[in-house]
């Protein structure tokens, strides 16, 4: 898997690689990670990468030239690679959409800093507009990274189990089940009895209807996306029905 990213902080992103499943991942050469800084596509001796808005207002814009000039640079290199602008304006970025950038290959971030970027690149060069969730943070560096790791873990061969990726949250468009570890009890809280002595089977089925409820009572607009069989029906009911028992004793 390719990466490259465009960016006014490289050492930044360049971190994302250094431990971790990510920094596993590119010790195997499982991804490859290239930093891109439109300061040295700059035609002034300041190296000039910003300026004011036109129409007044806050803060400084990132230039087209510069940045239009590393975008070319990169698909010298990565031609099939689609651009992915980090922004508040993106639409959400959700589990599938990462996964088919694993089935793709490759991927370019650009990174937007101080007020964002000039609208006009955006229009020419941009494929796609992305964003981690509503909030505002300090430049695209971060978000990137974000991506990076998530794309990641989808990486056959990245994660240490073949089935750690599936059994994440969002991987069937559900949250995660709950986990437990040794202490079999800890201050007086026990681990579900069924995890120490039930069968496969029976742990299958709970950690389903578990992640099938906790998607109920969290994220319930997730399960408006899912068509359930008769069977997790059946098991999201059982849930629901065990949940009333438990409010009405207490």
């Amino acid at each position: 898997m390719r990466f490259d990213v465009i960016t006014l902080f490289p050492e930044l992103v360049e971190q994302v690689i250094s431990c971790g499943v990510v920094g596993r991942a590119a010790d195997q050469d499982l991804l490859q990670l290239n930093c891109w800084n439109p300061r040295q596509y700059t035609l002034d001796r300041h190296r000039t990468v910003d300026d004011r808005p036109y129409g007044g207002g806050p803060g400084m814009l990132m230039k087209v030239q510069p940045l239009q000039d590393a975008i070319r640079a990169v698909r010298q290199q990565n031609k099939q690679g689609r651009l992915i602008y980090l922004s508040p304006q993106g639409i959400p970025v959700k589990q599938a959409m990462l996964a088919r950038q694993v089935d793709e290959g490759s991927i370019i971030f650009l990174c937007g800093r101080y007020e964002g970027v000039d609208e006009r690149l955006i229009r020419q060069e941009v494929d796609e507009e992305w964003s981690i969730g509503d909030y505002v943070i300090s430049g695209g560096e971060l978000a990137a990274m974000v991506c990076i790791d998530a794309i990641t873990r989808l990486i056959p061969g990245a994660l240490g189990h073949d089935q750690s990726a599936q059994q994440d949250s969002f991987s069937e468009g559900l949250l995660d089940c709950p986990h437990y570890t040794r202490p079999e009890e800890f201050q007086g809280c026990k681990v579900p009895e069924l995890l120490v002595k039930g069968n496969h089977q029976q742990i299958e089925d709970w950690r389903e209807q578990q992640a099938l409820g906790r998607t109920w009572q969290r994220r319930p607009d997730l399960l408006e996306h899912i068509v359930l069989d008769d069977r997790r029906q059946a098991l999201l009911d059982e849930y629901i029905d065990e949940l009333k028992k438990t409010s009405q004793k207490t």
